[in-house]
């Protein structure tokens, strides 16, 4: 699956309009012959097969090749930038499965009432709000107005080393995590509560009601082992996002992150290190997948009963 990835995303990367080498894309004043050499240089002038079979096999050994822009390994350059990235979004991605859970199987327990009503629309206004906009809002409002957070960068100028280090970064970190946290955990919620609500119609659960067992029984025996399949397989889905998922987050508030990283290779053409954000991006998918599954089948109780 990763090969076919490969082949795919190397051929639509390549067949996009435009080039890093381009007139005027370098230096107005290059001429066709210094871009030829240059091409020559990094092999931009042979076959696209043969361009893609010297890539596999140098990507076996982790050679993504040289960037355009800053003629580093491509290695080099994603290793920089994806140490935040992954930092910011397991954050947001631990909170969201457990305030989602309680905020959803809560909702469900309490059908129909004022709360369940209220978490529905707070689910509703958080899953239709662009990321974009609610960044502008609190960078107005908390940045600009209140002056209670710093509004881009990952560091103050006057910062310490050690634990104010790292203290600062998490306070340059409060809007971009909150960001994305709010408009991450209302479909994550609302799906939560539709599981919930349908385990809570079973005929078990009915059963396990008659027999006088409490709001927090039922959670505890019969509700999250019955939401723990379909969230296992949710979350395995959503190991891409891990770096894909902040790219306009990253751009507006200036966090040197995969996600500008990506966003700025786009612009520029500089396929070796597009091509490597992708295949990274392609591997966690089918990580995630295969975690996913092989949690499954050892949580299945036939399987278990085999064993």
């Amino acid at each position: 699956m990763l090969f076919l990835i490969s082949i795919i995303s190397f051929g639509a990367i390549h067949a996009a309009p435009n080039s890093f080498f381009a007139a005027g894309g370098l230096n107005p004043n290059m001429g066709s012959d210094a871009i030829d050499h240059l091409k020559a240089v990094y092999g931009l002038d042979k076959p696209l097969v043969e361009q893609y079979l010297s890539w596999i096999l140098h990507l076996f050994s982790l050679d993504f090749g040289v960037s355009f822009v800053s003629g580093q390994e491509v290695i080099t350059v994603i290793s920089e930038r994806i140490g935040i990235t992954l930092v910011m979004n397991s954050i947001v991605l631990v909170l969201v499965f457990v305030l989602s859970l309680y905020l959803g199987i809560r909702a469900s327990l309490l059908q129909d009432t004022i709360y369940d009503k209220a978490i529905i629309q707070l689910s509703l206004f958080s899953f239709s709000m662009p990321s974009f906009y609610l960044s502008l809002l609190l960078i107005v409002f908390f940045g600009v107005y209140l002056d209670w957070f710093p509004i881009s960068g990952l560091h103050s100028n006057d910062v310490g080393e050690g634990i104010s280090y790292y203290l600062d970064m998490a306070y340059h970190l409060v809007l971009p995590i909150g960001v994305m946290l709010f408009v991450s955990i209302g479909s994550m919620t609302m799906y939560v509560r539709s599981l919930s609500v349908d385990i809570l119609k079973s005929d078990y659960i009915f059963f396990a009601s008659s027999r006088g067992l409490s709001r927090k029984q039922l959670m505890r025996k019969y509700i999250l082992p019955n939401l723990t399949p379909p969230l296992i397989t949710l979350l395995g889905l959503s190991l891409p996002g891990l770096i894909g998922g902040s790219v306009i987050l990253e751009s507006i508030f200036s966090i040197d992150g995969m996600g500008q990283l990506f966003y700025q290779s786009a612009l520029s053409r500089d396929y070796p290190v597009i091509m490597g954000i992708l295949m990274i991006t392609a591997l966690l998918t089918l990580v995630g997948n295969t975690l996913s599954d092989i949690y499954l089948m050892r949580k299945n109780p036939f399987f278990a009963r085999s064993k």
